[in-house]
């Protein structure tokens, strides 16, 4: 039987949606990709920011790597390194590395005997109440949820930011819809699917500033602690998951693994398109500790420097503007990391499992700022 015509279709989203990115490929397949389907998959990722690859059940952890490394052949390392060994890390508990395949990392909810070399494995999907400074209370928690950790797949130190994220579905959940509430004073919610994990253009969040805030945003750079994960460890998000709140809790240096001042990361607030040239503001809010102004003055407060960065966010997560995933089992969702921001989303129940394999590489090289220069 002859193979399908590769086929691209618009994402599904709600009649109200303002979603402006993203698209579906059916009939990929990416166990064999060659390298004119590649180069068509990485032009549609560029332009659209998230791309769906349809009914990929079964791909190996190995297709998985070697095709989100076809994006940055150059690319050796997972995209935090080991950083995901640190006890203290906010991501530690988060993932689990395939043994055979070190760069590809397993995530879900729930017990399983053995998964890819991995035995008797319990996942637990990130939960709010783990990591905002307020709840949804317990009696609307299986109905409610919110933005976990809106945020860029980065080390944010010593690593330079991955270009690309793919996610593979191995195991989801039946389909139960939660209400998220962004709990921020706006009354703003959106209907998502239960364990969504959301996305938004970092060019839509452009292009919402004000033309004074887009050349502050063209010029200023964010520094970013050192060790970040754990740095941030013992303070609290805000309830819309878009940065923390500023309580004086962050470690302290003295109380961080050694730090080499060459290995922080100080990146344009604006990272330029490879392929379109358009600008996306690409800010990790969580993990940014100063602002280098234009003028080459630095902003150290982090209470000030919080609220500037979610001042010029916000805006940009509206909920008309989020694409809510609703996966299904063997979708493989690519996404360009230097041009969106995501988080993981959902309340799950102790019965309800999920499997999902996730796969980026550092860059090999920095990311590229509003000059065309690499940072």
């Amino acid at each position: 039987m002859p193979a399908k015509t590769m086929e691209t279709r618009p994402l599904t989203v709600p009649a109200t949606s303002k979603v402006d990115f993203g698209v579906e490929l059916h009939h990929v397949d990416v166990e064999h990709l060659n390298d004119d389907t590649f180069a068509t998959i990485r032009d549609l990722l560029y332009k659209n920011h998230v791309v769906v690859l349809k009914d990929q059940t079964g791909l190996s952890p190995e297709a998985q790597y070697e095709l989100t490394r076809r994006f940055d052949p150059a690319a050796v390392t997972y995209g935090h390194g080991k950083t995901l060994d640190a006890k203290r890390s906010v991501l530690h508990p988060d993932l689990k590395t395939i043994p055979h395949q070190p760069q590809v990392q397993v995530i879900g909810n729930g017990f399983y005997e053995e998964y890819e070399g991995l035995e008797n494995i319990t996942l637990k999907h990130p939960h709010h109440k783990t990591f905002h400074k307020t709840k949804i209370p317990d009696e609307d928690d299986l109905n409610a949820t919110r933005f976990y950790r809106w945020h860029i797949d980065a080390a944010l130190y010593a690593l330079n930011p991955p270009k690309v994220t793919s996610l593979v579905a191995v195991n989801v959940p039946a389909g139960r819809r939660q209400t998220l509430r962004y709990d921020d004073g706006t009354g703003d919610e959106l209907e998502v699917p239960l364990g969504t994990t959301a996305f938004v253009s970092g060019q839509t969040m452009y292009n919402l500033l004000s033309e004074k805030d887009k050349e502050f945003v063209r010029n200023a750079k964010v520094e970013y602690a050192p060790h970040p994960y754990i740095w941030m460890s013992p303070a609290r998000s805000r309830p819309d998951g878009l940065g923390m709140e500023s309580d004086n809790l962050e470690l302290p240096e003295s109380e961080l693994p050694p730090i080499d001042k060459a290995d922080i990361k100080v990146l344009p607030m604006c990272w330029k398109n490879p392929l379109t040239g358009n600008l996306a503001l690409q800010i990790h809010p969580s993990a940014v500790k100063a602002i280098h102004r234009p003028d080459g003055t630095v902003m150290t407060g982090l209470k000030e420097v919080r609220e500037l960065i979610h001042r010029l966010q916000r805006p940009g997560i509206a909920p008309e503007l989020v694409y809510a995933h609703d996966w299904t089992e063997g979708d493989c969702v690519l996404f360009n990391n230097q041009g969106v921001i995501h988080t993981v989303v959902g309340a799950f129940a102790a019965e309800e499992k999920r499997l999902f394999k996730q796969c980026n590489m550092a860059s090999s090289e920095g990311v590229m700022g509003p000059d065309g220069k690499l940072y």
